[in-house]
């Protein structure tokens, strides 16, 4: 018999919170990176999407590949927040350039 899947809203919630702090962290860290490797305009934001890529790979990795076991979709673990942080990354990316590049 098919069964609906039933998720625990705490636990889901749980879950995303993790991929955002995720996310959030490692945009903050890209942005530092960029900054200091001294990445300008298109290149930093592809570096910017490439982290958020292998963000997505290390949290399906993390979840074992079985995303439906703590997600309610594929979604939740490939785009949720994918764009998010961007403007962390784009604040750290500039603050780390200044820095070491004209200060």
């Amino acid at each position: 018999m098919d069964s609906i899947p039933t998720f625990n809203a705490e636990h889901l919630q749980s879950n995303m919170k993790t991929v955002y702090y995720s996310r959030t962290f490692l945009s903050i860290i890209g942005g530092v990176i960029a900054g200091i490797m001294g990445f300008t305009s298109l290149t930093g934001f592809i570096f910017y999407f490439l982290i958020m890529a292998i963000t997505s790979v290390g949290l399906l990795a993390k979840a074992g590949f079985t995303v439906h076991s703590y997600f309610d979709s594929w979604n939740r673990v490939l785009l949720d927040g994918f764009l998010g942080g961007l403007m962390s990354f784009v604040l750290f990316w500039t603050f780390a350039c200044d820095l070491v590049h004209i200060f």
